[in-house]
């Protein structure tokens, strides 16, 4: 494939609004060339919307885009030269595979020697080669994805837009896909915004994470600083820190938190109530730091360990995660290290009124 790698993309308070309802609200974000972006919030956080303002296919608000210090937030979708990749493949039934791969080469009027070379070289990157005479009928649907990714680079585009493209594939076929995009990215070095609302996709794909809530973003950083570090309560719960423990706070020494019996680490400023955010695999069965008596409720069979719901003295649920076999009605002791306990301010983190999209 042909060199296309860019320098920089800059997204300066990208904003959209439509019908009175904030979208996206201020994304600022620069993009480095061969990185890999990744999108990520629940339903309704913006993600979409920011990746089509990118391709053009909605208007901003306010703010601009630059590609290489060249603005295009004003230039025509079918003119950014972009490659996109959707979440329901959008193959044509009615052309092979070699076609599908090729329409984009053929309405750029690219000559048929090259055309055919780059459409060659699309087809082995993604292992289609033997398939090149059948019709989207006739593959799986993690052939038709790979299908949708070599029409994309085919193109040697200088950014590559994903939206969501696994998440009509069954688990395993998930796992295949999102190796063979990983593999497909180191391969070629091209740039690419991903969007997703899959955690463990994320984590495993990009080299940063953007998470929004409600149009704004609310941490950017690696997959190791957003998982391990996360800057509010909001990512925290969404990045695994399922139990959120509301206590009131006892002491405060410079990072230490105590609340009631519990040791945790501030991650911000806090005031008379505070929320202690644990992830269930960092609980272990046993004395230790933290120690706490709980009765379990509810336990999922996972293989090597369980998924435990138990319940506190207090009365509040928890949950965890142990190797050892429980039974609903045991009651056990459970600790947790102080600095797996992160210490957020009680009140959510700010976010406009309406949804976004």
């Amino acid at each position: 494939m042909t060199d296309s790698r860019i320098s920089e993309l800059r997204l300066d308070h990208v904003s959209r609004g439509f019908g009175g309802v904030t979208a996206l609200d201020g994304l600022d974000l620069t993009i480095r060339g061969g990185e890999f972006v990744a999108l990520l919030g629940p339903s309704g956080c913006g993600k979409s919307t920011a990746l089509n303002c990118l391709a053009g296919l909605l208007p901003l608000s306010e703010g601009s885009i630059t590609l290489d210090e060249r603005r295009i937030d004003t230039v025509p979708p079918e003119q950014r030269g972009f490659g996109m990749v959707f979440q329901n493949y959008a193959l044509f039934p009615h052309m092979s595979v070699r076609a599908n791969i090729g329409f984009g080469l053929r309405m750029a009027r690219v000559a048929k020697a090259e055309a055919r070379r780059r459409v060659d070289e699309a087809l082995a990157l993604v292992q289609l080669e033997d398939h090149a005479g059948k019709f989207p009928a006739q593959l799986s649907g993690g052939q038709q994805q790979r299908v949708a990714i070599a029409r994309a680079i085919v193109l040697e585009p200088a950014l590559v837009l994903m939206d969501e493209p696994l998440s009509n594939l069954d688990a395993k076929l998930r796992l295949e896909m999102r190796t063979e995009i990983k593999r497909i990215h180191q391969t070629l070095g091209l740039t690419t915004v991903y969007v997703t609302h899959d955690q463990e996709e994320a984590l495993s794909l990009a080299d940063r994470l953007v998470l929004l809530r409600q149009g704004r973003v609310q941490q950017v950083g690696t997959p190791e600083e957003v998982y391990s570090e996360p800057a509010n309560r909001f990512v925290a719960g969404f990045m695994g820190y399922r139990n959120e423990l509301e206590l009131p706070v006892t002491s405060v020494t410079d990072k230490t938190v105590v609340l009631g019996d519990l040791t945790g680490t501030r991650r911000e400023d806090l005031g008379e109530v505070a929320v202690a955010a644990i992830r269930p695999e960092d609980f272990t069965v046993g004395d230790g730091p933290n120690a706490m008596e709980v009765d379990v409720e509810v336990v999922e069979y996972q293989g090597r360990e369980q998924a435990i719901q138990a319940r506190t003295a207090e009365g509040g649920p928890l949950h965890l995660r142990a190797p050892t076999r429980l039974a609903p009605g045991d009651r056990v002791t459970v600790s947790v290290p102080p600095e797996r306990v992160l210490v957020f301010a009680a009140e959510s983190p700010a976010a406009p009124s309406g949804e976004a999209a």
